[in-house]
C-alpha cells in the first residue's frame, strides 16, 4: 500500500523471514514525523523512501486514512506496529545467541533499564557490550544537516551483529539508519522501532497489547504527558489535511 509516496509493508507473515535472510532497513515513522518532517528535511523524506521496509506503525495515521477512505474499502489500511513487531522479533530463536544484537540506546539510564528487562524476558545472553548510547545527534549533524556517526558504525563493524535496534527519537532514527545501511559492509536488518522497547520495559508509556491491537497508544502517551505529546499531536493533526489532499502521492516538498 502506497500512501503520501511511501510503500508501507502490510504483510506481517512475510516480514520476519525476509529479514532473517537479507537484512535491510525497516523504518516505523509517527504521525508527527510524516506530518511535520516529510515534506520539510531532506534527509528524513529519503530514509524513508529509500528504506527496505516502512511498516504502518502510526495507530493516528492509519485511522485518519481509514476515514478518509471510509467508501473504499480497497484502500483501507491494517496496522502493523513497532512494538509488534519487537514483540515477534524477541520471540525468534535467532535473536538468543551473543552478539546477535546490537542496542542503540537514548540514554544510559534507558540502556540500564532495558538490558536488565530484556536479559530477564528475552535475551540472556545480552550485556552492555551490546549497547551504544547514542549522543544527541541533532547537536552534530553531517554535512547537509545529514546524521554521521563514525563511532558506531566502527562498533557495528567490530560486533557484525545480525540485527541492530535503533532505540531513539522518530525523525532522527531514521536518518541513522538510513546511514548505517549505506555504509556497513554487512547487511543486518537495521530496525528503527524507537521508544518500542521502552513500552515493554516501562522506561516509557507501557503499552497494553489491548490498546496497541485497537490503535489507542498514542492516546495513552498523550495521558501519561500530556504536555508533551498533547502539543505534538495537535501540531500532526496537519496530516488530515496532506493525506486528504495528496493520497497515495508523494506531497511537494517545502524545502526544495
Amino acid at each position: 500500500m502506497k500512501i503520501l509516496g511511501i510503500h508501507f509493508f502490510t504483510t506481517r507473515d512475510r516480514l520476519l523471514p525476509i529479514l532473517q535472510e537479507g537484512g535491510g532497513l525497516v523504518s516505523v515513522p509517527s504521525g508527527p514525523g510524516l506530518a511535520l518532517d516529510l515534506m520539510r528535511i531532506p534527509i528524513y523524506r529519503r530514509a524513508l523512501l529509500e528504506s527496505n521496509f516502512v511498516i504502518p506503525d502510526s495507530g493516528f495515521m492509519v485511522i485518519i486514512w481509514n476515514i478518509i477512505h471510509a467508501f473504499n474499502p480497497r484502500l483501507w489500511i491494517k496496522r502493523y506496529s513497532g512494538l509488534r513487531l519487537i514483540r515477534d522479533l524477541l520471540d525468534q530463536p535467532d535473536l538468543r545467541g551473543h552478539g546477535a544484537t546490537f542496542w542503540v540506546m537514548p540514554s544510559v539510564a534507558d540502556a540500564e533499564t532495558n538490558v536488565t528487562w530484556l536479559r530477564e524476558n528475552a535475551l540472556p545472553h545480552i550485556s552492555h557490550d551490546d549497547c551504544y548510547v547514542a549522543p544527541y545527534y541533532r547537536g552534530k549533524l553531517g554535512p547537509d544537516g545529514k546524521v554521521e556517526d563514525p563511532v558506531l558504525l566502527e562498533a557495528i563493524r567490530q560486533r557484525n551483529p545480525r540485527y541492530v535496534f535503533v532505540n531513539i527519537g522518530s525523525g532522527v532514527q531514521e536518518q541513522l539508519g538510513l546511514y548505517l545501511k549505506e555504509n556497513l559492509q554487512s547487511k543486518p536488518a537495521i530496525l528503527c522501532t524507537g521508544a518500542a522497547i521502552a513500552f515493554l520495559t516501562g522506561a516509557q508509556a507501557s503499552i497494553p497489547p489491548w490498546a496497541d491491537r485497537f490503535y489507542v497508544g498514542w492516546v495513552l502517551r498523550i495521558w501519561q504527558d500530556p504536555k508533551r505529546f498533547g502539543i505534538r499531536y495537535w501540531r500532526a493533526l496537519r496530516l488530515c489535511w496532506i493525506m486528504a489532499r495528496y493520497g497515495e502521492n508523494i506531497p511537494p516538498a517545502e524545502f526544495a
